[in-house]
């Protein structure tokens, strides 16, 4: 069960979830397939057979386990990186909960949005991601980045202020 299904107020119904986009593992993704790389190549490299390498066999293989790990590593806080960023709109508010262990949440009463940016670089239109800026009354813009689907998420934090239902 997602964070703003939990966290309902009376008479509250999630409208529209989203999530960051998969683009945020591509960092994390990429170390660890160079990790994992380097690791196998450790583990798999004839050491004892290469002339001086019989006593530096058991290091390399040991440094090859080691980067397999760190590889899975890294792997691992790319997903839950993802995973721990949630964004809803309700018929009453949006939600976003940022973080797994440290939590950030924001959440803006639907009456109190003055505006809603979407920014979205063309790489980010193309694979449907881009930076939501939601600006409430008297208050700092809060902006969150690398969201999936930014436009849709516009469009029914619009709705919603506009009183219509999910469709």
């Amino acid at each position: 069960m997602s964070y703003a299904a939990k966290h309902l107020i009376a008479g509250e119904h999630v409208q529209y979830e989203t999530k960051l986009h998969w683009v945020v593992m591509l960092g994390h993704v990429t170390i660890a397939v160079i990790l994992a790389i380097v690791g196998a190549g450790l583990l798999a490299g004839p050491w004892g057979t290469v002339h001086g390498g019989e006593e530096y066999a058991g290091a390399l293989r040991w440094a090859g386990v080691a980067s397999l790990v760190a590889a899975f590593i890294f792997l691992a806080i790319g997903l839950v990186r993802r995973d721990a960023t949630e964004m809803a709109v309700t018929n009453k508010r949006v939600i976003v909960k940022t973080g797994l262990a440290s939590r950030r949440t924001v959440e803006l009463l639907l009456p109190r949005i003055e505006s809603v940016v979407v920014e979205e670089p063309a790489l980010g239109r193309a694979l449907g991601y881009g930076t939501v800026i939601l600006r409430g009354t008297g208050g700092t813009p809060e902006v969150f980045r690398q969201i999936a689907h930014p436009l849709q998420f516009r469009e029914q934090v619009q709705r919603q202020i506009a009183g219509e239902s999910k469709i």
